[in-house]
């Protein structure tokens, strides 16, 4: 078996049966179609509903690896030297509820996001149901002209989250959609409300290392001054060798460093 299946867990049928029967009842439905997706996903088993549901299926396993994972990222926001802003989960419930609200409370301030339908139990394992994007693509696969153009409204949506005092606190390519013309954030996670200052750092180091692999450190750089004080700049920088350990994030900390260093010298004066 694949490692990451094994740590994973696969939810056996008869309870995912039940869980889309479930749906189904809940919404007045007597049959639907189901699609199951392969996607490299440790934390749910995702399947779409008469291409018109996104779901989430969460076992406990996925609440065990969520947890487990979040401590290794409170170490690493230790070694970055602030304390811990990442909070864990508990159960299969606690994760969808939390998805289900923070996705709620980003399309309230005007944050393009799937719109949240419902977030339940059954059988032990927690149910997320949102609106499904259909012929969507994720910042990871568009060409490096289109990641060139919209970098400058990524940064924008993340200062809207951050002028309200949220953060994204997972931002990576597969976490960033576009459908319709238009930049979705999805998968945001729950980091500590009362830590803005290093979660807006984090956020920014995180978007930084999405866009050097594709549009160079300068650009990036420049997309992220254009909308971020130089205090910003510099804040992000102390957390790019954190998330530079992360698997999902692969670019140069140096030449990101030592851009974010000019770019906030040059806009002091």
């Amino acid at each position: 078996m694949d490692i990451r299946q094994l740590v994973r867990g696969s939810v056996e049928w008869d309870r995912i049966e039940r869980v889309i029967h479930t749906l189904a009842d809940r919404h007045d439905r007597e049959i639907v179609r189901v699609e199951f997706l392969e996607a490299d996903n440790w934390l749910s088993t995702p399947c779409v509903i008469d291409d018109e549901w996104f779901v989430k299926i969460v076992s406990r396993q996925n609440a065990l690896v969520h947890a487990v994972l979040t401590t290794g990222r409170n170490v690493g926001a230790v070694s970055a030297g602030t304390g811990g802003f990442f909070d864990r989960f508990d159960t299969p419930r606690e994760m969808v509820e939390h998805e289900h609200e923070a996705t709620q409370r980003m399309r309230e301030i005007g944050i393009n996001a799937p719109r949240p339908i419902e977030a339940f139990e059954v059988n032990g394992l927690g149910v997320l149901v949102l609106e499904y994007l259909p012929d969507f693509e994720s910042l990871g696969t568009v060409s490096n002209e289109v990641v060139a153009e919209r970098a400058p409204e990524l940064f924008e949506m993340l200062a809207t989250l951050h002028d309200h005092g949220l953060a994204h606190g997972d931002l990576r390519a597969e976490n960033i959609l576009i459908c319709d013309g238009n930049l979705y954030f999805i998968d945001a996670t729950n980091v500590h409300e009362d830590r803005v200052a290093e979660t807006t750092a984090y956020d920014l180091a995180c978007a930084l290392a999405v866009l050097e692999p594709r549009i160079g450190a300068r650009r990036s750089v420049e997309a992220a001054a254009s909308i971020y004080d130089p205090d910003d700049l510099l804040a992000a920088r102390r957390f790019l060798d954190f998330v530079r350990l992360r698997p999902d994030h692969e670019f140069d900390s140096t030449q990101l460093r030592s851009e974010l260093e000019k770019a906030a010298e040059l806009s002091r004066y």
